[in-house]
């Protein structure tokens, strides 16, 4: 079939907008090459669908075979689709859509609150306390000042990214939204971060990921999430005007941290290899020095946010106030600097970080870099450098336009070339996702999930190294983990997943299968369209012909305790399996059950 070669314009805005705001438009002429690599249109819309959602729902793969993969991505560029069913299933999580402020004075660490219910007189500081007692008294002190404990932020923001995943149709967002955050890491394991880890998801990766590079890391580097977890909030310099105001026996700055100077440019810009020395890294930590965050809540204290000057008075000083991010001159180090062969005169204050950050995104080894990172996640573990090649040279042409950079992968033969087909290893957080999908599974509590995730070997957001998790299939698959994943896809399809429920008849029209082998052929192809089930089915029969399989799949589920504490409002029936009703001489739960444990849905 010919290919039709489609001209979108892709709305670069708001989707509603008022009256008197012109709208601009941006004109992208693209198309697919997948019937140039001997792909139908079936199979090029469910191998854009595996890599660009968390997984195919029910009928997801016709849906963007009749609308046009090409009308389809583009659609998806501009994450506006309405997600009124993801915003209902987030609405008991109240912390969310919480302000900084609101969460630095709500969310409070056990240590703060016992140093302040005993400044209170609320506790004793004697040790030798009834434990029960002190508990309760803790307790009744924290609710009494209406305080939350932190672990339940972080319980309403690992469950939001599972419902997001699950639930949202702007999934190709939400996709980048987790590419961006594991590039630019930061995790929950650095405790003084925590609090504002939600807030950095929420409004620096999200609404960037489908922008420009320069936005994004810039964004991140003024987060508190980030300015805490590479130590940059605590850097400091040299400061001659500082001096001049101190006394002759001035305090001594606690110094330069080169943390995130270095992890800039060796993870999210240049490179290991990008092209720079210790010098450089020195340098900018001595250029980035003074950024720090704005104090808020229990933790900074009002007395220290007394201190600081109003923001026309700081302004007049050199200093910027924007949001949660504070540039404070009197840490700045004002010497002159070179930075990468570029120098920096003496006295540039905040604009000096800002030229560092640009002169980084702007750089051809950040753009070679990022394609490369790009490739490997969207194409294959060892992607084509002509791939690579051409990503880069659409970087520097677009200024690292994320949008256009997409264009040119899904563009790219590389991209439709079978051997690139179902390469990819799926992580433990997509293999959950795309089962879930593909079951049209119903989500009430995604704890449970969260802690299937971690079982598999990746805790989400506690993930401890700047680098973020690996991209490569060696790094999730070994026999431990394929053990865990075949007992997550057999204890899923039983409805042994608390705060899961699932039904599978309805995934074939109500209509049972006559036998095992015929459940096999069926669920082989409605969990992996378009794919040729013959080999995975051959491989799996035997599975079904174990006369322990059942016993295996209580193994499974029960193997994987969870707490009544950690499902809310668990209902009674939670563990009755899906298919109780079905013949006896077979299990439809167990049939879907290896489907999903197979290798071939291992991949996407």
């Amino acid at each position: 079939m010919k290919h039709t070669k489609l001209t979108v314009f892709i709305v670069l805005g708001l989707l509603v907008l008022p009256a008197h705001t012109p709208v601009v438009t941006a004109t992208r002429s693209f198309h697919f090459p997948y019937a140039a690599a001997g792909l139908t249109r079936q199979q090029a819309a469910a191998h854009l669908v595996s890599r660009f959602t968390y997984g195919a729902t029910p009928g997801l793969v016709d849906q963007v075979a009749r609308m046009g993969l090409e009308e389809w991505f583009a659609l998806q560029l501009q994450a506006t689709l309405p997600d009124d069913t993801l915003q209902q299933r987030l609405t008991p999580y109240d912390a969310l859509s919480l302000s900084t402020e609101e969460v630095t004075r709500t969310f409070i660490k056990n240590g703060v609150l016992r140093r302040m219910a005993i400044k209170d007189g609320a506790i004793t500081a004697d040790s030798t306390q009834d434990k029960k007692e002190y508990r309760a008294a803790l307790q009744k002190y924290r609710q009494q000042k209406g305080f939350r404990p932190e672990q339940e932020l972080v319980r309403q923001f690992v469950n939001q990214k599972i419902l997001r995943a699950v639930y949202t149709q702007n999934q190709v967002q939400e996709v980048l939204t987790d590419f961006w955050f594991n590039h630019f890491n930061v995790s929950f394991t650095k405790g003084i971060c925590t609090l504002y880890i939600p807030a950095y998801e929420r409004d620096v990766i999200r609404p960037n990921a489908l922008g420009r590079f320069n936005d994004i890391l810039l964004a991140t580097a003024q987060s508190p999430a980030m300015l805490l977890y590479l130590d940059n909030a605590s850097s400091s310099g040299v400061n001659t005007e500082r001096a001049k105001r101190q006394s002759s026996t001035p305090k001594r700055p606690k110094g330069l941290n080169e943390n995130y100077a270095r992890e800039v440019m060796e993870l999210h810009t240049l490179g290991v290899d990008g092209g720079y020395t210790q010098t450089d890294v020195t340098e900018a930590a001595r250029i980035l020095t003074g950024w720090t965050l704005y104090p808020r809540g229990v933790y900074a204290g009002d007395s220290l946010r007394r201190i600081l000057p109003d923001d026309a008075t700081l302004q007049k000083r050199g200093g910027v106030h924007t949001s949660d991010f504070l540039f404070t001159p009197n840490r700045h180090d004002d010497g002159a600097k070179v930075f990468l062969g570029k120098t920096f005169p003496a006295g540039g204050g905040y604009e000096e970080g800002v030229q560092l950050l640009t002169m980084l995104a702007a750089h051809p080894s950040t753009a070679k870099f990022i394609a490369r990172k790009l490739a490997v996640r969207f194409v294959s573990d060892t992607p084509p450098p002509a791939l690579i090649d051409a990503l880069a040279k659409t970087y520097q042409q677009t200024h690292g336009d994320i949008r256009a950079l997409l264009i040119t992968l899904v563009s790219s033969p590389e991209f439709w070339n079978k051997d690139a087909l179902r390469e990819k290893t799926k992580s433990p957080f997509e293999l959950t996702i795309s089962a879930l999908r593909s079951l049209h599974a119903d989500v009430q509590h995604p704890y449970p999930l969260f802690q299937w995730v971690t079982r598999m070997g990746q805790k989400i957001y506690f993930y401890q190294a700047p680098t973020g998790f690996p991209d490569k299939a060696a790094y999730w698959i070994n026999t431990g983990a394929l053990l865990n994943r075949m007992n997550f896809g057999m204890a899923l399809a039983a409805g042994r997943i608390p705060g899961v429920k699932i039904d599978l008849l309805a995934l074939n029209h109500q209509h049972e299968p006559e036998s095992a082998a015929d459940a096999l052929a069926i669920y082989s192809t409605l969990l992996l369209p378009t794919r040729d089930t013959h080999e995975t089915i051959r491989r799996l029969t035997p599975l079904l012909n174990d006369p322990a399989l059942h016993e295996k799949i209580d193994s499974a589920a029960h193997g994987n305790t969870v707490s009544r504490s950690s499902i809310e409002d668990t209902d009674e029936d939670e563990t009755i399996l899906a298919d109780s009703a079905a013949p006896k001489r077979y299990r439809l739960s167990q049939v879907a059950g290896i489907i999903l444990g197979s290798p071939e849905f291992q991949r996407r």
